[in-house]
């Protein structure tokens, strides 16, 4: 028990046999459960578990005989923590990539009841990046502003850190069966939550690389990532601003979307008419930037309401 509260641990694992083992062996003695999910592993990982679990009772092995992905394998931990009633379940990395010593940081907001879901940030100062590339910092920089359009939590940060805590009353409320069961799944989980209007909050932590090896593959991550991110958002507005309630910020969206674009290829039009047919520029040119203005102006209102409407999450 931690604080009153009982909390669970979930570990998805693939292929980490050289790390599971360390990574199992330092979880805290306040940890009520250990809910292992190996993950189709092809390697000796489900081995080295069951190892660890015959020195440790608070181990539960959950074994998928295929490969699902590594959102899948959370779910399936979320799942059996949500049967076992856990209060706070905290998501750490096979990979030894998350120090045990940052748990606390993550699960007192949420005991305070002043988060139901926190994550781990490691970009706000460059000392806390220290380890981490500026190819893969740049990358990172970018998915987070995606995301914050995409889920609405406009002042996250670091969305792709898969550090987290997350209350029991979070796990019940959303759709399990529906989580991004790719890399990605931590940034699908942030608009299912925001939708239902949960809190979330930022745990400043450093980065921690050592001996593991990512497992990701960066083209087509980007691809799949961005995709879902983009269907996510406009799931968002369905469900947040038309759905469960109703709020004009979708209007503002749809027209800055549709405005804008528009715009662009009437310009594109105006220099056609100027360069291949030699007519007057001015009247079409100087019409098609009012539209982007308009345009513009219509996406810049609608996030400045999606920020307002998220205070206090």
């Amino acid at each position: 028990m931690y604080k009153g509260y009982n909390v669970g641990v979930v570990v998805p694992a693939y292929n980490e046999e050289d790390l599971i083992g360390v990574t199992l062996s330092g979880i805290p003695e306040y940890i009520d459960h250990v809910y292992v999910v190996n993950d189709g592993s092809l390697d000796d990982t489900l081995a080295v578990i069951r190892d660890q679990q015959g020195r440790d009772p608070r181990i539960v092995i959950i074994n998928h005989e295929e490969n699902k992905g590594v959102g899948a394998a959370i779910v399936s931990g979320y799942k059996r923590a949500v049967e076992d009633e856990v209060k706070i379940t905290v998501v750490m990395g096979g990979d030894n990539q998350m120090d045990s010593k940052y748990i606390p940081d993550l699960i007192d907001p949420i005991v305070s009841g002043q988060a139901d879901y926190t994550k781990g940030n490691r970009l706000m100062s460059k000392e806390f990046r220290k380890g981490m590339s500026r190819y893969r910092t740049l990358g990172n920089m970018i998915l987070t502003f995606l995301t914050k359009i995409a889920s609405g939590y406009w002042n996250i940060i670091d969305p792709q850190n898969g550090y987290t805590a997350i209350s029991l009353k979070a796990l019940e409320t959303i759709n399990l069966d529906s989580v991004f069961t790719y890399y990605g799944y931590c940034n699908d989980l942030l608009v299912k939550l925001n939708v239902y209007g949960f809190k979330v909050l930022d745990v400043q932590m450093p980065a921690k690389y050592g001996d593991e090896k990512s497992k990701i593959k960066y083209g087509e991550y980007i691809l799949k990532v961005s995709k879902m991110l983009l269907d996510n958002f406009f799931w968002r507005l369905k469900m947040k601003y038309v759905v469960l309630s109703f709020n004009p910020i979708v209007f503002f969206y749809l027209m800055g979307m549709i405005i804008t674009p528009i715009s662009i290829l009437f310009g594109g039009y105006s220099l056609y008419y100027k360069f291949i047919l030699g007519e007057d520029l001015f009247i079409r040119l100087a019409l098609s930037m009012l539209l982007f203005i308009i345009g513009i102006q219509f996406l810049f209102f609608a996030m400045l309401f999606d920020m307002q409407s998220q205070q206090g999450h």
